[in-house]
């Protein structure tokens, strides 16, 4: 009988002890039934896959990648492509003459495309991060798609390590460059 009036008590309002009041538009939630109503909600949730941040990545060794798009995925936090890159991929000689489109931020563009180096690694297939929907919109880069062909210049983890992954700065894509680090500079 006492576990029945409880449950009455709870569906009406009453806190459960050692519940801290919390206000939600006006009315007051303990804090085990919020915890159990985010545990429900998050229930029919798939699993995401992490979030990378900066802060695992070499900035001292920006990474050039090219081939093929073999998956894209056009949605927020940040588009991601996979790309197969061909066994014994070589920097091209002519990497640092690609001409750069300005940026907001400052890049020194010119200083990355110098430093490239391909991967140590002998992985042939690298995801590749690039930037909010609403940055690649701003870029106008088009939507890519199965079988394209792209070129990267970006940043891994340090000493390559990890899952083969790249956080782009320059996304090239035909003729055109696009600066992913920041909007277009006005």
């Amino acid at each position: 009988m006492k576990l029945r009036r409880r449950h009455v008590q709870l569906r009406h309002g009453a806190a459960a002890v050692g519940d801290t009041p919390l206000s939600a538009g006006g009315t007051r939630i303990g804090r085990r039934r919020l915890m159990a109503a985010a545990a429900i909600a998050g229930l029919g949730v798939a699993p995401a896959r992490a979030h990378h941040g900066w802060s695992g990545f070499d900035p001292d060794r920006p990474l050039y990648l090219e081939g093929r798009v073999s998956k894209v995925r056009w949605q927020n936090p940040h588009a991601e492509i996979e790309i197969e890159i061909p066994a014994g991929l070589k920097k091209p000689v002519d990497l640092t003459k690609r001409v750069l489109p300005p940026q907001a931020a400052q890049v020194d563009g010119p200083a990355l495309l110098a430093k490239a180096a391909v991967p140590r690694r002998a992985d042939r297939r690298w995801t590749v991060e690039l930037a909010p929907l609403t940055r690649m919109d701003a870029w106008k880069v088009p939507e890519l798609k199965g079988g394209d062909a792209v070129s990267v210049v970006g940043f891994t983890y340090r000493d390559e390590s990890g899952e083969p992954v790249v956080r782009a700065e320059y996304l090239f894509v035909g003729d055109r460059a696009y600066g992913l680090r920041s909007s277009p500079a006005a």
